[in-house]
């Protein structure tokens, strides 16, 4: 997922217990049937910070959370990050499977990384603020 270019380090990012276990389970379930995707969350999760749930801080973005992030130059976005199941692009749901979610995972506001799109163009996203909102389905599933 992530591409580490030329000058450039990867950020600090964490993720919550409970949520790591799922991704984790997740991305061994995909192994098969989508390595791609796969390798790209169990690079992210490898290099996560793990913390319990009740010690995360507020700004981080995980499962459930809604994000206002720029890919490269485009407008900015906003979107809530979510399991596959709750994906729903028309809503601005988006799975944490996809290039952008996995990216998004763990970051704050004022982070950035980039990544190796399919096509092999070095893309960056930047999170400019993190809403957290009452739990929904976004994390019941």
């Amino acid at each position: 997922m992530t591409a580490k270019t030329k000058g450039s380090r990867l950020p600090a990012i964490t993720i919550a217990r409970s949520e790591y276990e799922r991704l984790s389970n997740l991305a061994d379930m995909l192994a098969e049937r989508d390595p791609h995707s796969a390798e790209q969350l169990a690079a992210e999760l490898d290099r996560a910070k793990v913390v319990d749930d009740a010690r995360m801080a507020p700004g981080v973005i995980r499962i459930g959370s809604t994000a206002e992030f720029q890919i490269d130059d485009e407008a900015m976005q906003t979107a809530v990050l979510v399991f596959p199941g709750d994906a729903d692009i028309s809503r601005q749901r988006i799975s944490v499977l996809t290039p952008v979610g996995s990216a998004l995972l763990g970051l704050s506001a004022g982070q950035s990384i980039e990544w190796a799109a399919r096509d092999g163009r070095v893309r960056r996203i930047s999170v400019a603020a993190v809403h957290h909102g009452a739990p929904d389905a976004a994390s019941a599933s």
